[in-house]
């Protein structure tokens, strides 16, 4: 009999390349950024960020559940660390956009990725594609850094920071985890660590008066967590920092396009302009970049 097709799904994504991974991840997060948006108004940044991260996780674990026993200390403590990762970086990234255009403060979070393809590098095609990424991050927000809310802007700073480490860890996840479970596990971390951030800085009356949010949170949870997380860490074990750095230069463009498409935050020319620079770095470094031996690692069993 094949195996229910929640256990089957995860497995194919090794056959995916890499790459391909890691752009529909972007796409998926910032599809449910403008989303969660739309919310703030009325539940704020850290309720929402709540309901992301607690049915992102949910979502995860029920296809791939994370047993106590199903890995060793080493394993527990690198999705530990991711875990506290995540609640960091999500929660630092919902409060920035919820005082900056999202193109901005994806572009500006943007700035941990760039930083691990710099130090990454050794080869000189690969900084030059770094190069027009980073012409590319400046010409979309640079003029804007004395307009926009400085909090936001250092919220956006903080969760480029934890992105930075995010490349770094989650490729320890990756590999700690051979049975595909790790990105379940630090998810259920970061779950766990938002409940008492809401129940100090949120409002959970909020949520129990309108129910119906909670559907709104299925849908963030599973674009914003579920499946840029799966997809992302699957894609870390089986490239290198740098590769992957240079190739998410592509999310301030998709935050860009989706802040004006989905949120109407409008795109000048130089915005245009900006988003051509990344996509171009994205698509050389993709064709440039060296390919390295795919080793046992997330959601390769």
């Amino acid at each position: 009999m094949p195996p229910p097709a929640a256990s089957r799904w995860p497995r194919t994504l090794p056959t995916l390349p890499a790459g391909l991974l890691v752009i529909i991840a972007a796409i998926s997060v910032q599809l449910g950024a403008s989303v969660a948006t739309g919310l703030f108004d009325d539940f704020g940044p850290i309720n929402i960020v709540a309901l992301r991260l607690i049915f992102g996780a949910a979502l995860v674990v029920a296809v791939r559940p994370p047993g106590l026993g199903s890995a060793g200390q080493s394993a527990w403590r690198s999705a530990l660390a991711l875990g506290v990762i995540l609640a960091v970086m999500n929660t630092s990234f919902y409060l920035a956009i919820s005082r900056i255009p999202l193109g901005v403060a994806v572009t500006i979070e943007f700035l941990g990725p760039l930083a691990a393809a710099v130090l990454g590098s050794r080869r000189a095609l690969d900084l030059a594609w770094v190069a027009l990424a980073a012409a590319g991050v400046w010409l979309l927000a640079g003029g804007r850094f004395e307009a926009d809310d400085l909090v936001g802007i250092a919220f956006a700073a903080a969760a480029g920071a934890c992105w930075f480490a995010y490349i770094l860890v989650g490729g320890r996840v990756a590999r700690d985890w051979p049975d595909g479970r790790g990105a379940g596990a630090a998810m259920a971390v970061s779950a766990l660590l938002i409940i008492p951030v809401v129940a100090v800085l949120g409002d959970p009356g909020a949520i129990a008066a309108s129910p119906w949010i909670l559907a709104f949170g299925l849908v963030i949870g599973l674009l914003s967590s579920a499946v840029p997380y799966t997809f992302e860490v699957a894609a870390l074990g089986r490239m290198r920092p740098a590769t992957y750095g240079i190739l998410v230069s592509l999310e301030p463009a998709f935050g860009a396009i989706a802040g004006f498409v989905l949120l109407a935050q409008p795109l000048a020319p130089a915005e245009l302009v900006a988003i051509g620079l990344v996509v171009a770095a994205s698509i050389g470094a993709s064709l440039t970049a060296r390919t390295i031996p795919e080793p046992p690692g997330e959601l390769g069993a």
